[in-house]
């Protein structure tokens, strides 16, 4: 049996690491990916060294039962373990796992430095299409695509779009080759669209190319991740009242119950952390309004303090702000077009009726990852769904999956063979875009395909039995 894994970041590496390591010899492994971050990611190949992680090193391990794995590669002493490295690090470790996983396996493990395409169903098996024109056919696929490419910027004029003061994605090239971020003057006036995670970054690398320009950066909410602490809090273990609200899929009563907790527990820290074993069972069990409800109201509010930035960044963050080198801003970006030397822009700040006019001199989007399927230009996932193999899930959260993370069709049938890792799973998990969560689900979906390629097998000896048993 050949297994195909689409996407060469952390999932499509955890996943063909646990199968390299538990396969036969008669399974072949096709690990495919673009060129650029193949065995890395977007997440950690694209990464400077002064991007780091948001997790500890103590937790980073990429396989369920060794979470300390990454700490014990790098030889760390007990107290570096707490510490949050660079991304390149990180990187580093993954393509390390990998090659020693290829090595290990029994069977064929196939790394393809190629885009998949398109992906067509041929019987009860599967025609994977290249970028440079090659195919190849699977008896399974699994999609550990990642993130989705943003999707275009509302507001942004047409000559303004393909202008070089703006940077559709920060860590992009330009033609000289040359990151876009690093065109960026040390006196220039920076608009940054997005204040989480990807803006942190953003501001980290001009801030150590020394730009002394104003930065503003602006999001509907005006919404800062929230800091680590230096040393990790304690664990602690969650009430009676909040089990009962997450036991009973209820969302009002859960926010109610949080909030109540908020002001007794020592740090809050350890009240988020706790909820995250519980949080793939209660968001299953969610009604899909109570989803909508949340993504509606509550959603940028978790995201801050579920996704926290590595406590020496966000120290940076907060000494340019209070020097007055960054500015956050809660508004929305109406319109942004090339005008002479500059870009006009016309921002309605939150609580205001009335827009302002301003000029910058750059406009960086740095809005993080998508999983909205209808929308996407994903050039595979846009093929996918049109020609019905998966299905987009109504609020934008990735796709339409089984519990066995199967994808689904139009009718709501899953379709045998093809699998999704990773955050188009959104809708049926929300929490599966980080290791912890990643690597639990690896080693599944891992067993399950080797299962089924057991149950296949047997069912083709059977057949070889009857066949020979005929007179």
């Amino acid at each position: 049996m050949r297994i195909s894994i689409i996407g060469a970041g952390f999932s499509g590496c955890a996943l063909a690491t646990e199968l390299a390591r538990a396969a036969s010899s008669d399974v072949d492994i096709q690990l495919v990916g673009v060129p650029e971050s193949f065995g890395r990611g977007v997440a950690y190949g694209e990464a400077r060294p002064e991007h780091l992680l948001n997790v500890r090193a103590r937790d980073l391990g990429a396989t369920a039962d060794h979470p300390g794995e990454f700490a014990d590669w790098l030889n760390l002493t007990e107290r570096a373990r707490t510490t949050f490295l660079p991304r390149l690090v990180y990187g580093e470790y993954l393509h390390s796992r990998l090659n020693a996983a290829s090595q290990l396996s029994l069977g064929g493990f196939n790394r393809i430095a190629q885009e998949a395409i398109a992906i067509d169903r041929e019987g009860p098996a599967f025609r994977v299409h290249l970028a440079d024109g090659s195919d190849f056919d699977s008896d399974r696929v699994v999609l550990t695509v990642g993130a989705l490419p943003p999707q275009p910027l509302a507001g942004i004029g047409p000559r303004l779009a393909v202008h070089p003061s703006y940077i559709a994605w920060p860590w992009q090239n330009g033609l000289d080759g040359i990151g876009a971020i690093d065109h960026i003057a040390p006196n220039q006036r920076v608009l940054i669209i997005g204040t989480g995670l990807t803006m942190a970054d953003v501001v980290a690398t001009l801030h150590r190319r020394g730009h002394r320009g104003p930065i503003t950066a602006l999001s509907r909410h005006g919404l800062l991740p929230q800091s680590h602490t230096d040393e990790p809090a304690a664990p602690i273990a969650l009430p009676p009242t909040v089990l009962h609200a997450i036991n009973t899929h209820d969302l009002r009563e859960l926010v109610r119950a949080l909030r109540a907790l908020t002001p007794i527990v020592p740090d809050w820290r350890s009240l988020i952390d706790a909820l995250r074993p519980y949080l793939q069972g209660f968001w299953r069990g969610l009604p899909s309004p109570q989803r909508a409800q949340f993504l509606r109201h509550l959603r940028s509010h978790w995201e801050v303090l579920r996704h926290r930035l590595a406590p020496t960044l966000s120290r940076e963050i907060e000494e340019l702000r209070v020097r007055g080198r960054l500015r956050i801003r809660a508004g929305r970006l109406l319109r942004a077009r090339r005008t002479g030397e500059a870009v006009e822009v016309l921002i309605r700040e939150r609580g205001f009726s009335h827009a302002s006019r301003e000029e910058f001199d750059v406009v960086v989007r740095a809005t993080g990852f998508d999983t909205d399927v209808d929308r996407t230009s994903h050039p595979l996932i846009a093929q996918l769904r049109d020609s019905g193999l998966i299905t987009a899930d109504p609020l934008g959260l990735g796709i339409e999956a089984s519990t066995k993370y199967e994808a689904l069709d139009g009718s709501g049938a899953p379709v045998r063979g093809l699998y999704a890792l990773g955050p188009l799973l959104r809708a049926q998990l929300w929490e599966i875009t980080a290791v912890p969560e990643l690597r639990v689900a690896a080693r599944a979906l891992a067993k399950q395909l080797l299962s089924s390629q057991e149950r296949q097998a047997s069912v083709g000896i059977r057949r070889g039995m009857e066949a020979l048993a005929r007179p």
